[in-house]
C-alpha cells in the first residue's frame, strides 16, 4: 500500500468512513478538506460510480454524454472534421478547427493533438478512421453514441463548449465522471452532480437484473472519498420527474 502524506491523513480525518452523505455534505466535506491539502491548482471533482454492469458483454456496456449546466471550468478546444458546407456551420458555432482530409493528415503526419474535443461528420467517417489509433487511446475518436458523429455539427460544437463529457464504464465496471473545480460554488457542483447522476441512471442496460448503481463517492483529484447516499439521490430525482 502507498503511503500517505501528512496532509493527507490530516484531510482523511473530516470523513466518517461510516457516513452516507448528501450531495451538498460531500461538496462541503470537499471543501474542508481541500483547506487542509492546500494544493497549488484548481483540482478536479469527480464522481465515481460503481456498477453492477459486466462491460465484457455489449449490452451492458455504459457509454454516453452529459452537457454540464455549469461546465467544466475550462474552455475546451474543438475540432471538427468535415466537408461543403458544413464546415461554415462548424465555424460559427465556436469550432476552434475546422476541415477535412488537411486535418486527418496533420494528425498523422505531424502528430498534431492540440485539441480535447473531435466532432466528424458521416461522410467522413471512412477517412476519420485511419486515425483510430492515434484518437483511441486518448479517449478522442468520435462516436455516435456520444454525439461526436453527427449532421448536427453546429449543435456538437455548442454543446462541447459548454461543457460536454463523455464517459465509459471501465472493464472493472466504475464510471468515473468528471463536475467541475473545487473553486465553483456548492450549488453549481450540486447541479452539475445531479444532472450527472439523472444521466448515469437512465444507461442502465434494459435486460440488467440486480442492482445497476451499487455505490458513488464524491472525490477531488488527490483528496479522500466522501461515500454518496445514492439510494436517496435517485430517490429525489424521481420524486422531482413525476
Amino acid at each position: 500500500m502507498a503511503r500517505r502524506g501528512k496532509k493527507y491523513l490530516e484531510a482523511l480525518k473530516l470523513v466518517d468512513k461510516n457516513k452516507l452523505y448528501s450531495l451538498e455534505e460531500a461538496i462541503d466535506t470537499l471543501k474542508k478538506m481541500e483547506e487542509v491539502l492546500q494544493r497549488k491548482f484548481d483540482e478536479t471533482v469527480e464522481l465515481v460510480f460503481k456498477l453492477g454492469v459486466d462491460p465484457r458483454y455489449a449490452d451492458q456496456m455504459v457509454r454516453g454524454s452529459v452537457v454540464l449546466p455549469h461546465g467544466l471550468g475550462k474552455e475546451l478546444k474543438v475540432l471538427v472534421i468535415t466537408q461543403g458546407e458544413k464546415v461554415k456551420e462548424a465555424e460559427e458555432a465556436g469550432a476552434d478547427y475546422v476541415g477535412g482530409e488537411d486535418m486527418i493528415n496533420k494528425i498523422l503526419n505531424e502528430n498534431w493533438l492540440d485539441f480535447d474535443v473531435v466532432i466528424a461528420t458521416p461522410d467522413m467517417m471512412p477517412k476519420v478512421a485511419k486515425l483510430g489509433r492515434i484518437l483511441g487511446p486518448r479517449g478522442l475518436m468520435p462516436n455516435p453514441k456520444v454525439g461526436t458523429v453527427t449532421q448536427n455539427v453546429g449543435k456538437a460544437v455548442e454543446e462541447a463548449k459548454k461543457g460536454r463529457v463523455e464517459f465509459k464504464v471501465d472493464k472493472t465496471g466504475n464510471l468515473h465522471i468528471p463536475i467541475g473545480k473545487i473553486s465553483f460554488d456548492k450549488q453549481k457542483l450540486v447541479e452539475n452532480a445531479l444532472e450527472v447522476i439523472e444521466t448515469v441512471q437512465k444507461l442502465r442496460p434494459s435486460g440488467l437484473k440486480g442492482q445497476y448503481i451499487k455505490n458513488a463517492v464524491l472525490k477531488t483529484t488527490m483528496s479522500p472519498s466522501v461515500r454518496l447516499d445514492i439510494a436517496s439521490i435517485l430517490r429525489s430525482i424521481e420524486a422531482k420527474a413525476a
